[in-house]
């Protein structure tokens, strides 16, 4: 029977490779180097292949291999502290360290309150975020590096699952003395010809761009911006219009300058905001937690936005659904 790889060995083989060195890894796990170096050693030779390319002037590299093990050793990593914790608190509510995703202008508006509320649900977990866009998310899921992510339900790649809480519609963002300010509604062909501050994250982007493409309208595009709020701080200077998906409680600028939002008249389909994991995944008790915490709590969606039918869950073409 051929020996089974241990925990030790994972664990200096997931240091190494995020630290990017020995000597990182060895302190990181407060360990010396030479045991990190032949705890990976003796995980390569079990497994009968390179994980690491050593160089002692770049470093450490992941092999082909190393790419395709990494993410499973994280999970191995990740049960192995689920069951002990499990076994700790047996009957009691999920414990241990969550880290979560979410989609960089949806965090101010969900983040917070989901901090405060999972952690007087679920004391026992201690729960991190990371930040990102659509693409940067479904990576860092794929790698292991986060076990759920909160983002909008477009652009899902394949080998990730997503499930629908809530759906927002986008609005018109325009400056207190735009010509189009008076109109209770603003009729997408209407901004046509109209200077365009465009929020560049995608998928944001192309969202934005498709709807109004729809439309028959070309944006003319005077600044991009990855920032949710120099977008705005940009239309109330009077510099363009804008169309944006989350709306904050006061319609104002960093500057204390007034923005004025208007519903779309056209029948613009909602965008649906949700939960995504890597298919196929087993998830912990504090992963399951939170994913019937959102269902829950993040499902009555932030103030302002507007509800819709949510479509189907969708994973590829499929349907999908997180163990609760």
């Amino acid at each position: 029977m051929p020996e089974r790889i241990s925990l030790r060995q994972l664990d200096y083989f997931v240091a190494a490779a995020e630290a990017g060195t020995m000597t990182g890894a060895a302190q990181r796990l407060y360990v010396s180097q030479s045991a990190v170096s032949a705890g990976i050693g003796e995980l390569e030779h079990q497994l009968g292949v390179q994980l690491l390319i050593r160089a002692k002037a770049k470093g450490l590299t992941l092999t082909t291999a190393g790419h395709l093990f990494l993410p499973q050793a994280r999970d191995l990593l990740a049960r192995s502290e689920e069951l002990q914790a499990g076994m700790q608190e047996v009957g009691q509510t999920p414990a241990g360290r969550l880290v979560i995703g979410c989609f960089t202008t949806l965090a101010p508006f969900l983040l917070p309150r989901m901090l405060e509320e999972f952690a007087v649900a679920h004391p026992g977990v201690s729960l991190e975020f990371v930040e990102g866009s659509l693409t940067v998310l479904q990576h860092l899921l794929r790698e292991g590096r986060c076990e759920l992510a909160l983002l909008y339900g477009v652009d899902i790649e394949a080998g990730i699952a997503f499930d629908t809480l809530y759906s927002t519609e986008p609005h018109v963002l325009l400056p207190r003395e735009h010509p189009l300010a008076d109109q209770k509604a603003v009729r997408l062909a209407d901004l046509d010809g109209h200077s365009m501050i465009m929020l560049d994250v995608p998928p944001s982007r192309r969202y934005f761009s498709e709807v109004l493409a729809d439309a028959g309208v070309v944006p003319t595009v005077r600044h991009r911006t990855e920032s949710f709020e120099t977008v705005r701080s940009l239309v109330a200077r009077g510099a363009g219009y804008s169309l944006l998906i989350q709306r904050p409680t006061m319609d104002v600028s960093y500057e204390g300058l007034a923005v004025q939002v208007r519903p779309i008249a056209d029948g613009v389909p909602p965008l649906p905001v949700g939960l995504a994991w890597p298919s196929g995944s087993h998830p912990t008790r504090r992963a399951a937690a939170f994913a019937a915490f959102c269902r829950g709590a993040v499902a009555r969606p932030p103030h302002r936005a507007l509800v819709g039918s949510p479509p189907a869950l969708v994973h590829g073409d499929q349907v999908a659904k997180l163990p609760a």
